[in-house]
């Protein structure tokens, strides 16, 4: 560092700001201290940053399911914001919430050092490793509150209520639903809403038929559903069932929108190409990612001895996006 601040005609302390990301630096000295590293191929040490700073510049992330389309949205946005503050991101996936996987997943994380943790769908919180993680400030990423730790997520009840409404105001009866696996936080919390819902409009309530989440399981949900006579709207739960409803549909000559309305949840890249698009609930789990991420850096880089920020806003509402899949039933 001294040969960099030599170089560079300016302190040492000028140059610890400019590797340390402090903005009390001019845009032309950090690009002249900058230079100098390049030129010696300066490194920051980090352990001595660490023990300078008292903290390590990484966080950590415990997420269960890298398939799950919601979950890796979250990660991506965590990723992208803590780089861009200058803070390295490691992830520590758990296969199955049973004790060896989160104590190894956990253990991971803290052996690694890092500043603190965001857990991705609070499955974790079940298990009696929680207290591992507790070492180091914890934010959660799910739309359950959780255990008086910081949490941030999706409205999923808002959601399930907007597509339920939605299908109700064009004039169908009742709304049949496609749900979600038994053992998932959003299924769970979008079937009760859509329950709640029908209840509250004065509206039967048909059982519902559940799916894992893919294609297929959509296709075989609606295929049972549209056996027989007076199904004109469903909602899946997420839009991959969706578009296996909307399959079935299609095989057996129901026509949509004209014979049944179909809904899905998580407007994903593919849902304005099928075919009709498709109706669905906006998840902006983006927002999610960056709601965790600056609570976790608020609670990170605060003054020693301050107390954490308060959490103002739990939830991200999601949004309605109509499209050509819904109609009024014939």
């Amino acid at each position: 560092m001294a040969d960099v601040a030599k170089l560079a005609g300016v302190s040492g302390q000028t140059v610890s700001r400019v590797v340390n990301g402090n903005d009390r630096v001019t845009a032309e000295t950090r690009q002249k201290v900058e230079s100098a590293m390049r030129q010696l191929g300066y490194r920051a040490n980090i352990a001595a940053r660490a023990l300078a700073t008292g903290r390590f510049g990484t966080i950590g992330v415990v997420m269960f399911n890298l398939s799950a389309i919601g979950n890796v949205r979250i990660l991506e946005s965590v990723v992208a914001g803590a780089q861009a503050r200058g803070y390295s991101v490691s992830v520590a996936v758990v296969d199955a919430p049973t004790e060896q996987e989160v104590r190894a997943a956990v253990r991971g994380l803290t052996d690694r050092a890092v500043d603190g943790v965001i857990v991705i769908e609070a499955r974790v919180l079940d298990t009696p490793h929680l207290r591992l993680l507790e070492e180091v400030p914890l934010v959660i990423a799910d739309s359950r509150a959780a255990h008086g730790h910081p949490t941030f997520g999706m409205d999923e009840a808002a959601g399930a209520r907007a597509a339920v409404d939605h299908l109700l105001g064009l004039g169908h009866a009742t709304v049949h639903h496609v749900a979600g696996p038994a053992g998932s936080n959003p299924a769970q919390r979008r079937r009760a809403a859509w329950q709640r819902q029908l209840k509250r409009s004065g509206r039967a309530v048909p059982p519902p038929v559940t799916g894992d989440w893919s294609p297929q399981s959509g296709y075989d949900a609606a295929l049972r559903l549209l056996a027989g006579d007076g199904v004109t709207a469903i909602f899946a739960a997420n839009d991959q069932m969706a578009a296996g409803v909307l399959r079935a549909a299609e095989e057996l000559g129901r026509r949509v929108p004209g014979d049944l309305s179909v809904v899905g949840f998580d407007d994903l890249d593919f849902t304005p190409f099928l075919s009709p698009p498709l109706t669905t609930v906006r998840q902006d789990l983006a927002a999610v990612g960056r709601r965790c991420l600056e609570h976790l850096l608020a609670r990170i880089e605060a003054p020693s001895g301050s107390e954490a920020p308060e959490v103002t806003s739990r939830f991200v509402r999601p949004e309605l996006v109509i499209r050509a899949s819904t109609a009024p039933p014939r």
